[in-house]
């Protein structure tokens, strides 16, 4: 799969790429259809900021995190996107309970 991995005001290095596709191979392991992966990296006056669009089956994802590193920065996105990739995957299993408890009664 190949990442879109675009720059505003600094360049981007053979460094940041790989550890970029590095990070973003974690997302692998929730066996998610990732159409497209989008990365735009910024140089802010306070730090870094890094977004992030993916499109997938259902929804697509969307996260961005900024830090005064850029590498942190990197970390926590990947977090936030496996946070929602946690979310999809395990909707169905979240939904209520078949059973009310209105009914329920103590048994003494």
């Amino acid at each position: 799969m190949t990442l879109s991995i675009t720059s505003k005001q600094m360049d981007i290095t053979p460094a940041i790429r790989s550890y970029i596709e590095e990070k973003f191979a974690k997302l692998d392991k929730w066996r998610a259809q990732l159409i497209n992966p989008h990365f735009i990296l910024s140089k802010e006056p306070n730090g870094f900021m890094i977004d992030a669009t993916i499109t997938t089956k259902g929804s697509p994802l969307v996260a961005s995190a900024k830090h005064d590193d850029m590498y942190t920065a990197i970390n926590e996105l990947v977090g936030k996107l496996e946070r929602q990739l946690n979310k999809i995957q395990h909707k169905g299993e979240a939904r209520r309970a078949n059973e009310s408890i209105k009914g329920y009664t103590p048994e003494e």
